[in-house]
């Protein structure tokens, strides 16, 4: 199977506008699997039923979704799936990384839209609180222009990332290309060594090692830090490897198994199905027939 690329897509958005911003009512999603420089926010209701695809994150959606792009090597797609409705409404919010050049975002006040835009290199999903929070806001944006509407859309980003601990990441880091990122040092450290040593075989003490702890002690931490068990974070890095190699390459899956630092094809295909609720074969043929080309 020839892999094939997904679409380019060239937005709108003019190098003199903060952000682009389109509110439509609509019957069907048609728009095939694409990715784009800019930055997104994407808002649907009315949906429930909706297959959402963002990176290797494949989920049925609610009534209610709201999503935060900000990385370049993220495909997305919005299907049809099982969705009944015949009044969905979206609207999508685009806007270039460099409108908060770097000396700016960086100050205090916005700390925590810096900390949401690195979040969502991976895709960030917002949970039905800080949808409500900011729907009315969302709602009548597309009716204003000029400075205001810049400062109304500045507050819905501020809005939401008041609930950074709440939303939740889609697609994995590695599938992104996304830079480990931690507020804390000491896990960056052993985060960047993972991601650098995924395809060998990985051990603990080794981990510890690296900051100076012992390997209870590192265990405990690790899983405090990042919410997740060290093995569980390895292998989603690992598999966030495979679903990318199954995506853009022609290797087997049982070649992709084993570069991918797994080492019995049984118990890869067992963890794959298992994290993914897909075989890696049917995660290939489902990915490779919404590479649509327009």
């Amino acid at each position: 199977m020839k892999p094939l690329s997904s679409i380019r897509e060239i937005t709108p958005l003019s190098q003199k506008d903060c952000f682009y911003i389109a509110d439509r009512c609509k019957t069907t999603f048609i728009y095939p699997l694409h990715s784009h420089a800019e930055y997104e926010l994407n808002f649907v209701a009315h949906a429930a039923g909706v297959k959402r695809i963002v990176g290797d994150s494949i989920e049925i959606i609610g009534d209610y979704d709201l999503i935060l792009l900000a990385g370049e090597n993220i495909e997305h797609v919005w299907e049809q799936h099982e969705c009944q409705s015949k009044c969905i409404r979206e609207i999508t919010i685009q806007f270039s990384p460099d409108l908060f050049i770097a000396n700016f975002v960086d100050k205090s006040q916005f700390s925590s839209i810096r900390k949401m835009l690195t979040k969502a290199q991976e895709g960030l999903c917002f949970p039905p609180e800080a949808i409500m929070n900011t729907y009315k806001l969302l709602d009548k944006l597309s009716a204003k222009q000029g400075f205001y509407a810049v400062l109304d859309f500045l507050t819905i980003l501020y809005e939401l990332s008041l609930f950074n601990d709440e939303s939740r990441t889609l697609s994995s880091s590695s599938f992104a290309k996304a830079e480990a990122h931690s507020d804390s040092r000491r896990v960056q450290k052993v985060q960047e060594y993972i991601n650098e040593h995924y395809k060998e075989e990985i051990r603990l003490e080794a981990l510890s090692g690296l900051i100076k702890m012992t390997p209870v002690a590192f265990s405990r931490f690790f899983k405090l830090r990042t919410g997740k068990v060290l093995t569980d974070y390895i292998t989603d890095i690992r598999l966030g490897h495979v679903t990318r190699l199954l995506v853009d390459s022609t290797m087997s899956i049982s070649e992709i198994c084993y570069e991918c630092g797994f080492n019995n094809i049984s118990n890869f295909n067992r963890i794959f199905k298992k994290k993914k609720s897909i075989t890696p074969k049917e995660f290939r043929e489902h990915y490779h027939k919404k590479k649509s080309v327009i």
